[in-house]
């Protein structure tokens, strides 16, 4: 058994959720595929600008870090990989009562929870830095 499980689905899974996140930051900043402007009415925004920035900074940036530390074989990965996951569930969740749910939250959501539960695996079962393999 690997001393660093799921070293590579870490990997793979969130860069994908890095990109996804860095893509639909920037199509919210440019004004591109946006949800309808009126609902940012509650919020009192007049762009999409703000909530792509947030997207990115909540997203995009802990998904990247927690690819990096898993490329990297870091002892941080399992926690890096759990920070990321819940600040992707606290994305989604704030997200609902704007824009309504949708069928992109409900696949976004299943990768965070799929994730942070293998991410909590790996606390509890040990990530070994020394593992030259996986």
């Amino acid at each position: 058994m690997s001393t660093l499980p799921f070293r590579w689905v870490f990997v793979c899974a969130e860069s994908v959720l890095a990109a996804a996140a860095t893509a639909g930051a920037l199509q919210l900043a440019s004004g591109s595929f946006t949800p309808p402007r009126s609902d940012l009415d509650a919020l009192g925004l007049s762009s999409w600008v703000l909530p792509g920035v947030w997207l990115f900074v909540s997203v995009a940036v802990p998904s990247g870090t927690a690819a990096w530390l898993a490329a990297r074989r870091s002892p941080a990965t399992p926690t890096a990989v759990l920070v990321a996951s819940s600040l992707l569930a606290v994305e989604l969740l704030v997200q609902i009562p704007f824009v309504g749910p949708s069928g992109l939250q409900a696949v976004m959501g299943t990768a965070a929870l799929a994730l942070g539960g293998l991410s909590v695996y790996c606390r509890r079962h040990g990530w070994d830095r020394t593992d030259s393999g996986a």
